[in-house]
Order: structure tokens, then C-alpha cells, then sequence
């Protein structure tokens, strides 16, 4: 099942009570304070995990509390602390204030992490109060509770392509021709009931994100239908595919339902509806003599926008159209890679093989293997040795050459 917005109550760990103790020991008639301090309590950190696509782990689950901090113990043991509560979600989630509904945090980078609700502070033991004038102190402090707070986690799929169109327009086909996705398909309206991500391969080094969502309808942008619930996943999407049924089942006009969409698109936020557009014919078998495509043309013609638009067309029952549009796509998606590059924001990875993998540091030998000894063996020994030891370029002592007994 999928989930995309979910409402979590989220609470750290309590700090350990402070413990009031007195030293008992034989022969020690005055021992003097000896409380330990409580531990803290464990905070709860929400980290941007590549491979995670649901918030579905949220679903069933609407209260998270992280473990208590440990009391402090006599003989000045302090309490041990809670162990961090650290939970996955997908890149892309949004923390939102339940309450006042700003947003608290956008993680949209892989590995990206944030400390939603610390732990409280442990509690100081009477050993801590002990001063010359009060040397049995018999004061303690309890451990602070917790930060706790209501939100809500919004999915919004990070994604270089949205596919956008009417229902049964060819989106989830498209999907399943171009990448590994395999989304619902029949023939009727609605089948896809949330969105669906795919990996579209190009060649061996370049490759894209494609989004489909829920077909949209008139007044989506207002809560009807699905587009409303689901138009979120492609605002980060650089680039939208809008697909268009040449002949329509319910027999509506296709230049009235490229129209709707867009006026959808511009009511639900205007930025939306200034991204770069391709304009995508589907099903061109429907349409032999190209009087559809002719009629949009004429309409874009008229009509210019204030984005980059195209038109095409495809089939892909029959594979027209197909390889040209997806290297038509990857241009524009390298190109927008490269100026964000330069305005100084790191795309999003698409697998865990991009990751950027972090050298080891090189293990520090002790003195006697990293000396004139370190070639030493129970087979090699001193005597087998010829030469003084020399140093070499990385500046590590290298024994001479092995003498060979037999000679």
C-alpha cells in the first residue's frame, strides 16, 4: 500500500533521575556524597534514505517514543544513556507543523538527517551539590523530560520527469515501455490509484526518474478525482510530459483536455505551470492522417506559451516515437542537471551505486611492524636479512634484500 502523508506524534526519551547516595565503606566513617548523575534520554532522528519510497511504516503507527535515560547509581555510577531512535524516509518528505503548518524540514538529499525531537537532559546526582558548607547534601535533580511534537510527514517524489495527462491517456504504458516499472494497466479510467516511480535507462552512464500520478480531471486542483491528493509528486519535477489521447473514449476534444490540464496545473500552483513541456501525442495509430496533430499544432501556434514546448508524437503499442522522445527527454534533464550544478545544488542520486564512496583511512601499524622488524617472520629472520634497512618513497623503513641460507 501506498502512503504519502501520514500524522505522527513523536516523543524523545525522558533523562534519568539523579540519584541521592552516601558512600558506605568499612573503615570510612565519613564517605560523603556519592550520587551519580542520570543518563540522557534518546533522541529521535528522521534520516533521507536512498531505497525507501513509502511512508508506509508511519501508517499503522501514530505514536514513536524514544528509550528513557538510565538512573544514576551510588558509588557515582551515572545512568546509562538512551539509545538513539533513528528512523528512514524517503527523500523528499516534508516535516510539517500539525498545529500551525509550517514547514520544519525538507529532506530532499540522500543521507540527509535531522534531529526532530531531543532527548531530555539526565538529572544531576547529590554528589553534584556538595560544597564546604553543605558536605552531606541530600539535594538531587530529576531528568528533563523529552521534546514531543505533532506533525505531519508529506511525500512529495523526487523526480526528473512528471508524466501529466487525462485518465487512460498512455501514462502508465508509457512507463512500463520506457523503464523497469510495471504500474496497473487496463481500459478503463483511474486505474492508477497512486503515483508510480521508474528508472529509465538511456544507455550505461545516463539515466532519469519518471513520474506518473493519477490521471487528472476537471477540478482537480480543488479536490476532485485524484489529481489533488497526488499533483504534489511532480513539483519538483523539472520537466513535464504532457500526454494527450488523439480520440478520447468519452469523445471530449483534446485541445479542450490539454487546456483543462493546464488551467488545472495554474490554479494549483503557478510555478507548476511555467515548467519546461514536452507535449506528448499518444496512440498516433488513431490518428493515421495527422488531423489531431495538425489541430494542436495550429492551437500552439496561436496560442504561445511562456515555456519551452514541443510536440510529439508516439505510439507505444508499436514503438514509435519512443527512442526519440527519451533521448529528447534526457537532453533537457542533463541540461537542467548542469545549471543546477552550477547554481551549487547537488542532484538527487537515482541508486546507491552513485553514492560518492568515502576512502578508508589507512590503518596506523604500530611501532614494531612499521620499523626495520616489520619483515621479520618465524620464516624470515634477522640473520636472513642482507643490507641496511633503507626508507622508501611513502617514507616507511624497508629491510634489505633475503639472503638465501643455502648459499
Amino acid at each position: 500500500m501506498f502512503f504519502d502523508r501520514v500524522e505522527i506524534e513523536f516523543q524523545a526519551g525522558k533523562g534519568g533521575d539523579g540519584c541521592m547516595s552516601f558512600r558506605k565503606e568499612k573503615y570510612v566513617p565519613k564517605g560523603g556524597p556519592d550520587g551519580g548523575d542520570g543518563g540522557r534520554g534518546a533522541s529521535i532522528v528522521l534520516e533521507a534514505r536512498l531505497g525507501v519510497n513509502s511512508l508506509a511504516q508511519f501508517a499503522t503507527r501514530k505514536f514513536f517514543r524514544a528509550e528513557k535515560g538510565g538512573f544514576g547509581m551510588g558509588a557515582l555510577r551515572h545512568g546509562r544513556k538512551g539509545r538513539e531512535m533513528r528512523l528512514f524516509v524517503p527523500c523528499g518528505t516534508s516535516i510539517i507543523d500539525a498545529k500551525d503548518g509550517f514547514v520544519i524540514k525538507d529532506l530532499t538529499q540522500v543521507g540527509e538527517e535531522f534531529v526532530i525531537c531531543r532527548g531530555g537532559k539526565g538529572g544531576h546526582g547529590n554528589a553534584r551539590f556538595k560544597t564546604p558548607q553543605n558536605q552531606a547534601p541530600r539535594e538531587r535533580e530529576l531528568g528533563q523530560p523529552g521534546e514531543t511534537r505533532h506533525v505531519i510527514m508529506e511525500l512529495k517524489s523526487i523526480a526528473d520527469v512528471g508524466l501529466i495527462g487525462k485518465p487512460n491517456a498512455g501514462k502508465s504504458t508509457l512507463l512500463s515501455r520506457i523503464s523497469s516499472a510495471r504500474p496497473e494497466i487496463a481500459d478503463y479510467p483511474f486505474t492508477t490509484k497512486y503515483p508510480n516511480l521508474g528508472i529509465v535507462d538511456v544507455d550505461i552512464e545516463r539515466s532519469f526518474i519518471l513520474a506518473d500520478i493519477p490521471g487528472l480531471i476537471e477540478g482537480a486542483s480543488e479536490g476532485i478525482g485524484l489529481g489533488h491528493e497526488f499533483l504534489r509528486h511532480v513539483e519538483r519535477a523539472g520537466l513535464l510530459v504532457h500526454l494527450i489521447e488523439p480520440t478520447p473514449v468519452d469523445g471530449s476534444d483534446p485541445i479542450q483536455n490539454y487546456v483543462a490540464i493546464r488551467e488545472e496545473l495554474q490554479h494549483y500552483d503557478e510555478t507548476l505551470a511555467d515548467r519546461d513541456e514536452l507535449v506528448v501525442m499518444t496512440k498516433c495509430e488513431l490518428d493515421p492522417d495527422g488531423e489531431v496533430r495538425e489541430q494542436l499544432q495550429a492551437y500552439f501556434d496561436e496560442h504561445p506559451a511562456n515555456h519551452a514546448r514541443d510536440l510529439r508524437s508516439i505510439s507505444a503499442a508499436t514503438d514509435v516515437g519512443l527512442k526519440e522522445l527519451v533521448g529528447e527527454i534526457m537532453t533537457r534533464v542533463a541540461k537542467r542537471r548542469e545549471e543546477m550544478i552550477e547554481a551549487g545544488i547537488t542532484p538527487t542520486l537515482i541508486r546507491q551505486d552513485d553514492a560518492p564512496v568515502t576512502p578508508k583511512k589507512e590503518r596506523r601499524l604500530p611501532p614494531h611492524k612499521a620499523a626495520a622488524t616489520g619483515g621479520l617472520s618465524d620464516e624470515v629472520q634477522a640473520q636472513d636479512i642482507q643490507g641496511a634497512a633503507t626508507l622508501s618513497d611513502t617514507g616507511k623503513v624497508v629491510p634489505g634484500e633475503r639472503r638465501d641460507r643455502s648459499s
